[in-house]
């Protein structure tokens, strides 16, 4: 498997909600499969089978997390020679040129990206145009709208 680009923040997140599904959630649906079988017929019981798929579910949750974090390359931007440049973690404040509307994102890894935390996928068509770019630069970005022209105000390294 390659290796998996996270941020510091991301892997971490990663680790705690690996470590609540192993003591919280993996006990708690146990239990919740004892309380079921000791209701007697499990042909019928939803309470079972409930418990059962959520067990499912937890225990395939906890596998991708344990795979994900085995092959994590934990990158942290401040530590890079980057020149002032846009990389992998940086976290970037733009200015759309038609609505004069700013926005920051961080860049990270595809499986830490969440836009309503304004935290976007290295892949994305934004994070594509805005890597290797410095403050002050202008940049075009194809967008499902079209094109978009974004100037870089502030470039963040944390």
């Amino acid at each position: 498997m390659a290796a998996i680009p996270l941020t510091a923040r991301g892997a971490k997140r990663l680790e705690e909600e690996l470590h609540r599904l192993k003591t919280i959630e993996r006990p708690n649906v146990i239990e919740a499969i004892s309380e079921a079988r000791a209701q007697g017929d499990l042909s019928e019981n939803a309470e079972y089978d409930a418990a059962r798929e959520r067990q499912g579910f937890i225990e395939g949750r906890i596998k991708e997390l344990e795979g994900t974090l085995a092959n994590a390359h934990i990158i942290d931007p401040a530590a890079l020679e980057v020149d002032d440049r846009i990389v992998f973690g940086a976290t970037v404040t733009i200015e759309d040129l038609d609505s004069s509307e700013t926005v920051t994102y961080q860049i990270v890894g595809d499986l830490e990206a969440d836009i309503r935390q304004n935290l976007i996928s290295v892949s994305s068509p934004v994070a594509r145009a805005l890597i290797g770019k410095s403050e002050g630069d202008v940049v075009m970005v194809n967008v499902p709208a079209g094109e978009k022209e974004f100037e870089i105000i502030e470039i963040e390294y944390n």
